[in-house]
């Protein structure tokens, strides 16, 4: 039965796949699934990277004159 998910081949160093296969049979996971999981982390970990950026040049540039009031904003 074919998949509606996309598929993806990667390779490995042999010390990669002996890490990833041993944590996969730890948690009783597949090795797809512990690699997807791994991948999808590794990915929000780059978008946390990069929004931190963005947050910290916002902080740079942040003018006290231009704040406004948190009461202002609400009403």
């Amino acid at each position: 039965m074919p998949t509606k998910n996309p598929r993806i081949n990667i390779v490995v160093e042999g010390p990669l796949y002996k890490v990833l296969k041993e944590l996969a049979d730890k948690k009783g996971l597949s090795l797809s699934t512990l690699s997807r999981d791994l991948i999808r982390e590794a990915l929000e970990m780059r978008e946390d990277i990069a929004l931190n950026y963005v947050a910290d040049k916002r902080d740079r540039t942040l003018k006290a004159a231009e704040l406004i009031d948190h009461d202002d904003a609400w009403s």
